[in-house]
């Protein structure tokens, strides 16, 4: 089947843009999701929609599966080729087609990284809000195939909000688009929004027209310490009713803090039952008022001290303790299962009681960072990899914690995607009639069931 794939998609993507070296197709067994892996049949490079379109076709008239792929940062195992196939590899198609600053938009090809984009509109005097974490590597397909979130995301929401268009190629190999560049449009189903967050399932993505803002003037962090996660929830609580949305509200919790300084040596304080990020943009002005009003609240609600960043320095040194909480966990057990579990945000504290409850319970290393902001934590299960029974272990506390954010009116997944690391876990949140219909929506799309299978849908 491999020198079939070669000899038959070599002359639609160039011979050298067909990989079947069983060494070459290592990369592309898994990605940074733990515990999953496939074998590719082949990876296929397009250069552009019209290479996308006739391999789709190709495939299509074959049965051969194809399974879309940016960096491979999904965690859900959602760029994995479970059942074999091609992985189509969209890195080739990595140009900023336009920005517009008076129609404050981005026209992107599927493999620009998120950092790429932030940065060239950000040469314009311009904004793209949604950051997540993986986002110096991450390719803007993948984020609108899975709905990234970041550290942004209580106040400027996740990637889907900043969708306007999409062009896309069905599984057939037929090109569609759907939106524009219009903030108004409710001609028709709304497709854009239906295809971001598919993950692959429905249709390629080839290019996203994307909204921007105006860059902000300043932006400030600070960081606050309690003696547990109660009273930081609190604190969340009360700056949520003072009527503030900053632009960053995390949770590290006393594991994660411990595990940060040990690695990144920030002089943290590691007897802190947990600590809150939180920051705004905005005017000079505006971010003074909201960042000393939000200080003010943490305070008010136990804080044992307070530290407000005075320099961008300063300022991206504390983001730090966000974005290295899972290299610093991994080193905990050698391997990390992260997960990403959502409630309304009134029940995280009992969410993160009940994390923790199940650790002990599964006698498994557990520590939960996330967006305090919107309810979304990331437990992480820390284990020796060389080591069957505490993989098992850590497997089966986090079937109970899926579960448990069911229970407490939450989701399985708030911004990791479902993929197929998840897939087992979603009717117990959506029931059996809305899989069904995901089913017929996925059969509309992709009759012959090629694209990502073993997915959404599927």
């Amino acid at each position: 089947m491999s020198t079939a794939i070669a000899a038959g998609l070599g002359g639609i993507v160039g011979a050298s843009n067909v990989e079947i070296r069983p060494a070459a197709l290592v990369p592309y067994r898994t990605d940074a999701t733990f515990g999953f892996s496939g074998i590719p049949w082949a990876v296929v490079r397009p250069a552009c929609v019209e290479e996308v379109s006739r391999v789709l076709a190709w495939a299509n008239q074959r049965g051969v599966p194809v399974v879309p792929r940016g960096a491979g940062t999904s965690l859900a195992a959602g760029a994995v080729p479970i059942r074999g196939g091609i992985v189509l590899a969209l890195t080739r198609m990595n140009r900023i087609v336009s920005i517009d600053p008076v129609d404050l938009t981005a026209v992107v090809q599927p493999g620009v990284t998120t950092q790429d984009l932030a940065r060239a509109v950000g040469e314009h005097g311009l904004h793209y809000p949604p950051d997540p974490g993986s986002q110096r590597v991450s390719t803007m397909g993948g984020n609108v195939a899975t709905n990234a979130g970041g550290l942004h995301g209580l106040k400027y929401g996740n990637t889907g909000g900043y969708v306007l268009g999409v062009q896309a190629v069905l599984a057939d190999g037929e090109v569609i688009r759907a939106g524009g560049r219009l903030l108004k449009d409710v001609a028709g189903y709304d497709l854009v929004r239906l295809l971001t967050g598919s993950e692959g399932t429905l249709a390629v993505l080839t290019e996203m027209t994307l909204a921007l803002r105006p860059a902000p003037a300043a932006s400030t962090t600070a960081l606050a310490y309690f003696a547990d996660l109660e009273s930081a929830s609190d604190a969340v609580r009360g700056v949520i009713s003072a009527g503030i949305l900053p632009a960053t509200l995390e949770f590290l919790d006393a594991k994660c803090i411990q595990s940060v300084d040990a690695y990144a040596h920030l002089g943290l304080d590691t007897t802190a039952g947990a600590m809150l990020l939180f920051g705004d943009d905005g005017s000079d002005a505006e971010v003074r008022r909201t960042v000393s009003a939000m200080a003010e609240v943490m305070h008010a609600h136990g804080a044992s001290s307070v530290q407000v960043a005075t320099a961008a320095a300063e300022s991206e040194a504390l983001l730090t303790a966000r974005r290295c909480a899972l290299p610093a966990l991994a080193r905990l057990g050698g391997a990390t299962m992260l997960e990403d579990v959502g409630v309304p945000r009134s029940r995280l504290p009992e969410l993160v009681r009940r994390i923790d409850a199940i650790a002990e319970r599964h006698k498994v290393i557990m520590a939960t960072f996330g967006h305090a902001g919107d309810g979304n934590a990331h437990p992480v299960g820390c284990f020796d990899p060389a080591d069957p029974g505490q993989r098992a272990r850590v497997t089966a506390a986090f079937d109970d914690i899926f579960a448990t954010a069911v229970e407490l009116g939450g989701t399985i997944t708030g911004e990791h995607g479902v993929g197929a690391a998840k897939l087992p876990y979603l009717q117990a949140q959506l029931g059996r009639q809305q899989i069904a219909l995901l089913a017929r929506i996925k059969h509309a799309f992709d009759p012959e069931g090629i694209l990502n299978p073993g997915k959404l849908g599927s």
